[in-house]
């Protein structure tokens, strides 16, 4: 999101796209997207080949794909220190269905605020406007 969000702010990733409004916002966020988490895919409405994009792009991919890794290892490491506590009425049992409903809940919230901004201003607008 930072990535998409410097690219629509300086003027010269701006000369890259064909389309304007939200429909070249959503290019560049796809673009983005795409290249920290899948297979570095763009549409076909933007130029990605210039040094901003390839540069950019380029660290999408490493901050995408291996910083979660090493947050991973780290957490890991965090975890495997810990001496093991008493179980009391107080403790969230790991194993139970409510501990993966909190996490799975925690995670959804968190990404949807996250990303529901950026999905606001290019996609659902895009198809608002058609």
């Amino acid at each position: 999101l930072t990535f998409t969000a410097a690219a629509m702010a300086l003027p010269t990733p701006g000369d890259s796209m064909t389309n304007s409004g939200a429909h070249g916002f959503s290019e560049i966020l796809y673009a983005y997207t795409s290249a920290s988490n899948n297979n570095g895919s763009a549409f076909a409405g933007l130029n990605a080949d210039t040094q901003w994009f390839n540069t950019t792009l380029g660290l999408a991919m490493l901050l995408g794909r291996f910083l979660p890794m090493v947050f991973v290892l780290a957490l890991a490491g965090s975890l495997a220190g810990q001496r093991p506590v008493p179980v009391t009425a107080g403790t969230l049992r790991t194993e139970k269905p409510l501990f993966t409903g909190l996490l799975v809940g925690a995670v959804l919230i968190v990404t949807g605020l996250t990303y529901f901004p950026a999905l606001a201003l290019g996609p659902l607008a895009e198809g608002l406007a058609a």
